[in-house]
């Protein structure tokens, strides 16, 4: 079965194949904390964080396809707010029905579903106790004009508890003008979210015009996203979900371009931590994330042409950086629902694969 799935990844990304599935990290993952079935025990029994959290957290482990594994394949949908709803749902209109977002999520064998306010509660007692919900507290709005990027909060914490959630996630845009604001809404929120025992994933997105420079758009640099990743697990998240990072050098760019004297870098942060491989690169987040003690999940982007084939390669690049899995939300449901769980049984096959292995 291991082989045959390696020969169908290899498959999948052609002449990337050898690059991506034989790369060894500039970073030795001996120094990590990896993922596996012990996870919470090796990792978080020793924390804060009580034992109510640590249950849920081993819940959300335990469930879908990759249930025992250490890995994560999580479906988020907040999209609705976040990019509207006719925008999100028109491609594949079932999905305006909460209930099908959460029938997909388990159809499709994921871990959890993450979603808002009103898609969680509009179900709650059909399927709470069916699959792991995460209840994603803050969101982005496009309705007022002039349109603005900010998060703020939907709803409150116990809301998440009374609806059975075992986790509850959030947004900050990191190097915002309004991202101070929203560390602090967040910081409280998943103090008082780990006090009723539920986990805590923190969106971690880099956010702000100025870092686009000579049409390179260093919000997605391994540099700057490691450090929001590290700013992310500092309020105690127990997850990072980050965008993949497809360039490098944000810090020593804004420096040149911008302000001389912005923020702090360290030139071995290039030449000893990491390269500009995407796997090195993705590495550099999981290190910010205390060296993989906080889960590192990446974003599997919007829909596009070739969803399958990026899905799985961006799975690849997780998995053999020492990250915890993939969430993915637009690729899954933006197409016929056997679609949506062919794409996702694709990427958890991935991170089953024990040929596939931590670079």
């Amino acid at each position: 079965m291991a082989e045959a799935t390696l020969s169908r990844v290899a498959d999948m990304l052609g002449d990337e194949a050898q690059d991506l599935l034989e790369h060894e990290c500039k970073l030795s993952k001996d120094q990590l904390h990896l993922p596996g079935s012990d996870f919470v025990d090796r990792v978080w029994r020793d924390s804060d964080r009580n034992p109510r959290v640590l249950r849920n957290m081993q819940a959300l482990f335990d469930a879908g396809r990759l249930g025992g594994s250490g890995y994560l394949s999580i479906l988020p949908v907040d999209q609705g707010i976040e990019h509207t709803g006719g925008n999100s749902f028109a491609p594949n209109p079932i999905y305006f029905d909460p209930a099908n977002i959460v029938e997909l999520a388990i159809e499709g064998g994921c871990n959890g579903v993450a979603s808002t306010f009103g898609v969680l509660g509009s179900i709650a007692r059909t399927y709470a106790h069916k699959i792991p919900f995460i209840l994603k507290l803050n969101h982005n709005e496009l309705l007022s004009y002039p349109n603005q990027y900010d998060q703020v909060p939907f709803t409150r914490i116990e809301d998440a508890y009374n609806m059975g959630c075992v986790g509850v996630g959030a947004t900050v845009y990191w190097g915002s003008q309004e991202s101070r604001r929203q560390l602090q809404e967040i910081s409280e929120m998943f103090s008082y979210a780990h006090e009723l025992g539920m986990v805590t994933i923190l969106w971690c997105y880099v956010r702000n015009a100025d870092f686009k420079i000579n049409g390179t758009n260093y919000e997605a640099s391994a540099d700057l996203t490691g450090q929001a990743n590290h700013l992310g697990v500092t309020i105690e998240a127990d997850i990072i979900k980050a965008k993949q990072p497809t360039v490098n050098g944000g810090f020593k760019k804004m420096r040149e371009e911008r302000d001389g004297s912005y923020a702090k870098l360290d030139e071995r942060i290039y030449s000893d931590l990491m390269t500009d491989h995407p796997i090195d690169m993705t590495r550099y987040q999981v290190v910010n994330s205390y060296m993989g003690r906080c889960g590192l999940i990446n974003s599997g982007g919007a829909s596009g042409d070739n969803d399958l084939h990026q899905a799985v390669r961006t799975a690849v690049i997780n998995k053999r950086a020492g990250g915890m899995g993939l969430i993915s939300g637009r690729k899954a449901f933006q197409k016929p629902m056997e679609d949506g769980v062919e794409l996702l049984n694709s990427i958890q096959d991935v991170y089953l694969d024990d040929d596939i292995t931590v670079a």
